[in-house]
């Protein structure tokens, strides 16, 4: 093995130390590369000159027409939040379902899948019904287990459920992936794969999910009904249910129609859902007092995630430079059972990075090494192995130790809940988005169905 392959390896190595050290991720990534760059320059491997393109790698990610989505679907999020018009969702629906044993939960799965097609965020769907439904489940007899478990499953559907930021990012690069694997195999007009593609493939499996959901609930209900009672509460008014249920469809039509049926692109439609978060607030609270901090929350979160960009941007550059693709490329090829050894091999090192690493930082880190030796194999549709990736990264925001959804439940639980309550909690949920996963393998066509439909590829 060439001198310059074995840096590649121990880059990633030094990688993975710094952030079991506790390091910042994009710091990590940043500055790990710029040692082993002035290392290979050192040894007389590489020059610092690759560095040259680093300037333009960023300014070609902050002029990106579909990464400007970002920020907006996350400036709707929060919006949505701060309004208070996520909790009357919560509220009412609660109350519609509370006296069936397990209604609660059901109401919590619901309306999880209502604010992840209307926002796409995870952190501010966690946080409102952890702060909402966790007392109330907790009040009225749940098993802390069950409350906490059922609450964070149902927050990360805004990772799969569209429009979700994750699949924003996701189909950015997995689209520079896919038309790289296209030259690399003589093909000098590649097809390209973008976000709306992704966003159609999504629906299907978004919807399977929430479907095991409320299945696992079921079963919990008939097999242990004391770990979710009634609530006995009277259902409320039609009008008062209409009245919640309007904000999040009308924007669920205005952003996610649009982007389907190809009246606009997902940045486009990514304005029209803030417009309308803020029409909405303004009509509910007023908008004055709502935009400084929604606006100074959103560029905190966006800001997080360019940084991270930005630090993987750098690390992709170096290791590229050192041979790493060519690593990859030759470990994915060499794998015994062909394509299916190595889209296996990716979906366990994604799911056990998931431990240490968020979605947006594996997708940053890891698509674009892995996904372009993928492409290149017979029969891996692009659009299916992006879906693949999506319900893969979605249990990286419940793993312990570092699970995102863990620390937002944590910060806003009720005390009768532990962390050991709700690190038991998730594993049953994880166990079924793994199950979810095994089925879009088996039945590639849940993913791939939609897109053929609508855009013909």
């Amino acid at each position: 093995m060439p001198f310059t392959e074995v840096l590649a390896i121990l880059m990633v190595v030094a990688v993975i130390a710094a952030l079991m050290a506790g390091y910042p991720v994009a710091l990590t990534l940043a500055g790990v590369s710029l040692m082993f760059a002035v290392l290979g320059a050192m040894l007389g491997l590489g020059g610092l000159g690759i560095l040259g393109a680093l300037p333009q790698r960023i300014f070609g990610v902050m002029t990106n027409d579909v990464l400007l989505a970002i920020p907006l679907f996350i400036f709707t999020g929060v919006m949505l939040e701060r309004s208070g018009i996520a909790e009357d969702l919560l509220e009412r629906m609660g109350r519609l379902f509370g006296s069936l044993r397990g209604g609660l939960g059901f109401s919590v799965v619901l309306v999880g899948a209502l604010l992840a097609a209307s926002t796409g965020v995870v952190g501010a769907t966690a946080v409102i019904m952890g702060l909402i439904m966790l007392p109330s489940m907790m009040r009225h007899g749940y098993d802390p287990r069950l409350a906490a478990g059922t609450v964070a499953a149902s927050a990360t559907l805004a990772q799969i459920i569209p429009p979700s930021t994750v699949l924003v990012v996701l189909g950015d690069q997995l689209n520079n992936a896919y038309q790289s694997a296209q030259l690399a195999k003589g093909t000098f007009a590649p097809n390209v794969i973008s976000v709306s593609d992704l966003f159609a493939g999504a629906i299907i499996p978004g919807l399977l999910l929430v479907g095991l959901y409320l299945l696992y609930l079921v079963a919990m209900a008939v097999l242990r009904p004391a770990s979710c009672p009634p609530v006995g509460e009277g259902v409320p008014a039609k009008t008062g249910l209409l009245e919640a249920l309007l904000a999040p469809v009308v924007l669920i039509v205005a952003v996610l129609g649009s982007i389907l049926f190809g009246i606009a692109t997902p940045t486009e439609a990514a304005s029209v859902g803030a417009v309308g978060a803020m029409l909405l607030a303004a009509r509910k609270t007023g908008l004055t007092k709502l935009l400084m901090p929604v606006v100074e929350k959103t560029t905190q979160i966006t800001s997080m995630i360019f940084l991270i960009l930005i630090g993987a941007t750098l690390f992709s550059l170096v290791f590229r430079t050192l041979g790493g693709d060519v690593i990859v490329q030759r470990a994915l090829t060499n794998l015994p059972g062909g394509v299916n050894g190595a889209v296996l091999a990716v979906m366990l090192a994604m799911f056990l990075l998931g431990f240490v690493m968020d979605a947006f930082e594996i997708v940053f880190v890891v698509v674009p090494i892995v996904a372009p030796a993928l492409l290149t194999m017979p029969g891996v549709d692009p659009v299916w192995l992006g879906i693949m990736m999506a319900v893969n990264l979605q249990t990286s925001y419940m793993h312990p130790p570092l699970g995102p959804t863990l620390f937002y439940l944590r910060g806003v639980a009720p005390p009768e809940i532990t962390t050991r309550h709700i690190y038991v909690g998730i594993i049953p949920f994880v166990l079924i988005q793994l199950f979810a996963l095994i089925v879009l393998w088996s039945v590639p066509g849940l993913a791939t169905m939609l897109p053929h439909a609508l855009y013909g590829h």
